[in-house]
Protein backbone atom coordinates (compact mmCIF):
# COMPACT_ATOMS: atom_id res chain seq x y z
CA UNK A 1 0.00 0.00 0.00
CA UNK A 2 1.14 3.20 -1.07
CA UNK A 3 0.26 6.69 0.91
CA UNK A 4 -0.26 9.49 -0.95
CA UNK A 5 -0.07 12.94 0.31
CA UNK A 6 -2.66 15.00 -0.66
CA UNK A 7 -3.03 18.76 -0.91
CA UNK A 8 -5.57 20.93 0.75
CA UNK A 9 -7.88 22.36 -1.56
CA UNK A 10 -7.32 26.25 -0.52
CA UNK A 11 -9.88 29.24 -1.58
CA UNK A 12 -7.12 30.47 -3.64
CA UNK A 13 -6.60 26.88 -5.74
CA UNK A 14 -10.31 26.29 -5.84
CA UNK A 15 -11.01 29.40 -7.49
CA UNK A 16 -7.78 28.79 -10.01
CA UNK A 17 -9.59 25.53 -11.18
CA UNK A 18 -12.72 27.25 -11.63
CA UNK A 19 -10.98 30.49 -13.92
CA UNK A 20 -9.68 27.82 -16.17
CA UNK A 21 -12.40 25.58 -16.05
CA UNK A 22 -13.86 24.54 -19.99
CA UNK A 23 -17.39 23.51 -20.04
CA UNK A 24 -19.30 22.42 -23.21
CA UNK A 25 -20.85 24.36 -25.21
CA UNK A 26 -24.16 26.05 -23.65
CA UNK A 27 -23.09 24.93 -20.36
CA UNK A 28 -22.41 27.41 -17.35
CA UNK A 29 -20.07 27.30 -14.49
CA UNK A 30 -20.30 29.38 -11.18
CA UNK A 31 -18.34 29.46 -7.98
CA UNK A 32 -21.15 30.12 -5.23
CA UNK A 33 -20.28 29.97 -1.82
CA UNK A 34 -17.20 27.32 -2.30
CA UNK A 35 -19.52 25.24 -4.37
CA UNK A 36 -18.86 24.83 -8.18
CA UNK A 37 -22.04 24.50 -10.24
CA UNK A 38 -22.78 23.43 -13.48
CA UNK A 39 -26.10 24.20 -15.01
CA UNK A 40 -27.25 22.86 -18.87
CA UNK A 41 -28.37 25.03 -21.39
CA UNK A 42 -32.27 26.46 -20.03
CA UNK A 43 -35.50 25.41 -21.87
CA UNK A 44 -37.01 27.49 -24.01
CA UNK A 45 -39.90 28.29 -20.97
CA UNK A 46 -36.85 29.49 -19.02
CA UNK A 47 -36.25 31.75 -21.78
CA UNK A 48 -39.79 33.17 -22.08
CA UNK A 49 -40.20 34.17 -18.65
CA UNK A 50 -36.69 36.63 -19.04
CA UNK A 51 -38.00 37.36 -22.51
CA UNK A 52 -41.63 38.72 -20.88
CA UNK A 53 -39.58 41.17 -17.72
CA UNK A 54 -37.07 42.19 -20.17
CA UNK A 55 -39.98 44.00 -22.61
CA UNK A 56 -41.59 44.96 -19.54
CA UNK A 57 -38.51 46.54 -18.03
CA UNK A 58 -37.57 48.38 -21.49
CA UNK A 59 -41.10 49.66 -22.53
CA UNK A 60 -42.33 50.86 -18.78
CA UNK A 61 -39.27 51.62 -16.58
CA UNK A 62 -39.16 55.03 -15.54
CA UNK A 63 -34.92 55.27 -16.08
CA UNK A 64 -33.56 53.79 -19.51
CA UNK A 65 -31.92 50.17 -18.38
CA UNK A 66 -29.57 48.31 -20.47
CA UNK A 67 -29.92 44.55 -20.09
CA UNK A 68 -27.61 41.42 -20.36
CA UNK A 69 -28.49 37.73 -20.28
CA UNK A 70 -25.84 35.80 -18.47
CA UNK A 71 -23.02 38.16 -17.42
CA UNK A 72 -20.96 36.87 -15.28
CA UNK A 73 -20.55 39.32 -11.71
CA UNK A 74 -17.57 38.86 -9.09
CA UNK A 75 -19.10 39.53 -6.22
CA UNK A 76 -18.19 39.48 -2.19
CA UNK A 77 -16.95 36.23 -0.75
CA UNK A 78 -18.78 34.47 1.91
CA UNK A 79 -16.52 33.85 5.39
CA UNK A 80 -13.65 31.22 4.94
CA UNK A 81 -14.95 30.56 0.55
CA UNK A 82 -13.54 31.81 -2.38
CA UNK A 83 -14.55 35.21 -3.96
CA UNK A 84 -18.22 34.20 -5.66
CA UNK A 85 -18.78 34.44 -9.31
CA UNK A 86 -22.10 33.95 -10.38
CA UNK A 87 -23.98 34.14 -14.05
CA UNK A 88 -27.79 35.99 -13.26
CA UNK A 89 -30.32 35.21 -16.15
CA UNK A 90 -30.65 38.42 -16.68
CA UNK A 91 -28.93 41.98 -15.03
CA UNK A 92 -30.49 45.72 -15.09
CA UNK A 93 -28.14 48.82 -14.97
CA UNK A 94 -29.41 52.84 -15.51
CA UNK A 95 -28.08 52.75 -18.90
CA UNK A 96 -26.63 55.95 -18.47
CA UNK A 97 -23.74 54.08 -16.62
CA UNK A 98 -23.07 52.00 -19.79
CA UNK A 99 -21.88 49.52 -17.41
CA UNK A 100 -21.30 46.67 -19.53
CA UNK A 101 -19.14 48.02 -22.36
CA UNK A 102 -15.14 47.60 -21.47
CA UNK A 103 -16.57 44.88 -18.77
CA UNK A 104 -14.31 42.05 -18.08
CA UNK A 105 -16.22 38.64 -18.27
CA UNK A 106 -16.49 38.47 -14.63
CA UNK A 107 -17.31 42.30 -13.43
CA UNK A 108 -18.01 43.96 -10.36
CA UNK A 109 -21.50 44.43 -9.73
CA UNK A 110 -21.25 48.02 -8.52
CA UNK A 111 -24.05 49.87 -10.56
CA UNK A 112 -26.15 46.69 -11.27
CA UNK A 113 -29.89 47.64 -10.04
CA UNK A 114 -31.42 44.41 -10.19
CA UNK A 115 -30.73 40.95 -11.05
CA UNK A 116 -32.80 37.87 -12.33
CA UNK A 117 -33.16 34.39 -12.09
CA UNK A 118 -35.68 31.70 -12.83
CA UNK A 119 -35.45 28.60 -11.33
CA UNK A 120 -33.96 26.31 -14.01
CA UNK A 121 -31.95 22.49 -12.68
CA UNK A 122 -30.87 23.66 -9.45
CA UNK A 123 -33.72 25.56 -7.93
CA UNK A 124 -32.75 25.45 -4.46
CA UNK A 125 -29.28 27.44 -5.42
CA UNK A 126 -31.50 30.39 -7.02
CA UNK A 127 -33.75 30.24 -3.57
CA UNK A 128 -31.27 30.45 -1.14
CA UNK A 129 -27.09 30.02 -2.30
CA UNK A 130 -27.72 32.87 -4.94
CA UNK A 131 -29.92 35.27 -3.03
CA UNK A 132 -27.38 35.59 -0.02
CA UNK A 133 -24.78 36.08 -3.03
CA UNK A 134 -26.67 38.81 -4.40
CA UNK A 135 -27.21 40.46 -0.88
CA UNK A 136 -23.57 40.52 -0.21
CA UNK A 137 -22.44 41.82 -3.26
CA UNK A 138 -24.96 44.56 -2.37
CA UNK A 139 -27.42 44.51 -5.52
CA UNK A 140 -30.52 46.97 -4.71
CA UNK A 141 -33.17 44.11 -6.45
CA UNK A 142 -33.12 40.41 -6.75
CA UNK A 143 -36.25 39.51 -8.69
CA UNK A 144 -36.68 35.42 -8.87
CA UNK A 145 -39.17 34.00 -11.01
CA UNK A 146 -40.00 30.71 -9.54
CA UNK A 147 -41.12 27.90 -11.54
CA UNK A 148 -41.90 24.84 -8.71
CA UNK A 149 -44.00 27.17 -6.85
CA UNK A 150 -45.56 29.28 -9.49
CA UNK A 151 -44.71 32.26 -7.65
CA UNK A 152 -42.56 35.68 -8.38
CA UNK A 153 -40.47 37.43 -5.42
CA UNK A 154 -38.61 40.61 -5.44
CA UNK A 155 -36.30 40.77 -2.72
CA UNK A 156 -34.48 44.42 -1.90
CA UNK A 157 -32.69 45.96 0.87
CA UNK A 158 -29.52 43.77 1.04
CA UNK A 159 -28.12 43.50 4.89
CA UNK A 160 -25.53 41.28 6.55
CA UNK A 161 -25.76 38.19 3.59
CA UNK A 162 -29.26 38.44 2.87
CA UNK A 163 -32.57 40.24 1.48
CA UNK A 164 -34.18 42.33 4.19
CA UNK A 165 -37.41 42.49 2.68
CA UNK A 166 -39.28 40.22 0.29
CA UNK A 167 -42.54 40.71 -1.81
CA UNK A 168 -43.98 37.20 -2.50
CA UNK A 169 -46.70 36.85 -5.53
CA UNK A 170 -48.38 34.27 -7.24
CA UNK A 171 -47.96 34.24 -11.19
CA UNK A 172 -51.05 36.51 -12.66
CA UNK A 173 -50.53 39.36 -9.71
CA UNK A 174 -49.02 42.41 -10.31
CA UNK A 175 -45.63 42.92 -8.92
CA UNK A 176 -44.66 46.74 -7.85
CA UNK A 177 -41.04 47.61 -8.58
CA UNK A 178 -39.19 50.41 -6.89
CA UNK A 179 -37.29 53.19 -8.70
CA UNK A 180 -35.23 52.79 -10.73
CA UNK A 181 -37.80 50.72 -12.64
CA UNK A 182 -40.75 52.71 -10.66
CA UNK A 183 -43.92 50.55 -12.78
CA UNK A 184 -46.16 47.18 -11.71
CA UNK A 185 -44.64 44.10 -13.79
CA UNK A 186 -47.43 42.37 -15.04
CA UNK A 187 -47.50 38.73 -14.55
CA UNK A 188 -50.46 37.34 -16.29
CA UNK A 189 -48.43 35.91 -18.88
CA UNK A 190 -46.57 33.58 -16.76
CA UNK A 191 -49.56 31.28 -16.09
Amino acid sequence: MTAVAQEPITQELLLEWFLALETPEGFQAELIEGELVVTPPPDGDHEDYISLIVSQVIRRSRTDMQFSGNKGLRLEKAEGQPQDHVIPDGTFAPLELRLYRGADPWMPCQGVAMVLEVTSSKPKTDREAKRRCYARGGIPLYLLVDRGTSEVTLFSDPENSDYQQRCTLAFGKPLALPEPFAFELDTTDFL
